[in-house]
């Protein structure tokens, strides 16, 4: 049975918002679209085509779909290490408000927490999210998330979609490896590793 992964891109506050260019989601008036392009370079790039490696299917939230599906189609090389992936592979798109989807392989899911363990059962490895921040809440909510994948930027922005949001469940997560880019962004991969725990430095 596949793992459910998420690998997501953040600022040092948190959020996770249009790291891909002005006017990806410029929802919520959010001016700093495409934060991310000037910290770029080949240490992400390969960290991004290892990680894709590891896939069987995709869940994405509809506005990370209708991004994805708006610029991977067109990149026509089927051995391109990302978009042979996206282009080729199920696609399972989370929405409220829409049930059919262009993108050959896309299929609709309507409820992300009653569905998920029947997506996973279906594949081997890796069920694979990205970005998706109204999916990515949803389902750290109901803790269905096997494994974080999180690429730290040196930037802050202090407005904007972040990744926990209010209603994340309380957990502790166990860190699995960190590595850093030659332009400063952090290579986080955590796993969940039970409920939270807390103590106390108090003396007697």
């Amino acid at each position: 049975m596949a793992e459910l992964t998420l690998t997501t891109f953040l600022t040092i506050d948190g959020v996770m918002q249009a790291p891909g260019g002005p006017d990806e989601d410029t929802s919520g008036d959010f001016p700093y679209g495409g934060w991310l392009v000037p910290h770029a370079d080949d240490d992400m790039g390969k960290t991004m085509v290892e990680i894709f490696s590891k896939a069987d299917a995709f869940l994405l939230g509809r506005t990370t779909n209708d991004i994805f599906s708006a610029y991977w189609p067109r990149v026509t090389d089927p051995n391109d290490p990302i978009a042979g992936k996206l282009n080729s592979l199920p696609k399972f798109v989370a929405s409220h408000t829409q049930n059919t989807f262009g993108w050959s392989g896309s299929s609709h899911v309507r409820d992300v927490t009653k569905e998920m363990a029947d997506i996973k059962k279906r594949f081997p490895r890796e069920v694979q999210v990205h970005g998706s921040c109204g999916l990515a809440q949803t389902l750290i909510k109901n803790d269905l998330i096997d494994e974080y994948r999180l690429l730290t930027f040196p930037v802050v922005l202090g407005t904007g979609k972040r990744l926990f949001g209010a209603g994340a469940a309380p957990a502790t997560l166990r860190l699995v490896s960190s590595s850093t880019t030659s332009k400063g962004a952090i290579v986080s991969v955590y796993r969940r590793a039970g409920s939270l725990k807390t103590g106390s430095f108090a003396l007697d």
